[in-house]
């Protein structure tokens, strides 16, 4: 799963972005990446490992709520709608 959030661009700032992306290891594990940072300059990215796919997905929608609530709006998405493809 893939989300792609953006600030609304403001007058003389460029618009700042985080991207969320959930993936699968090859030994059946689970890494959320979270890569911040305003367009056209530096990014940061953080990396969490789980074990199981249900906490993976918990945090997944975490982190998409709490730059929801901070104003993001969802510009990209890829996969699954919900946490089981709902």
């Amino acid at each position: 799963m893939r989300l792609y959030l953006q600030t609304v661009p403001g007058t003389a700032e460029a618009p700042r972005y985080v991207q969320i992306t959930l993936e699968q290891d090859l030994l059946g594990g689970w890494t959320l990446y979270r890569e911040s940072g305003i367009e056209g300059g530096r990014a940061t990215l953080k990396r969490e490992q789980y074990l199981e796919r249900d906490e993976a997905t918990a945090a997944f929608e975490k982190a998409r709520d709490a730059q929801i609530k901070r104003g993001y709006r969802v510009m990209f998405a890829q996969g699954q709608e919900g946490p089981y493809g709902r």
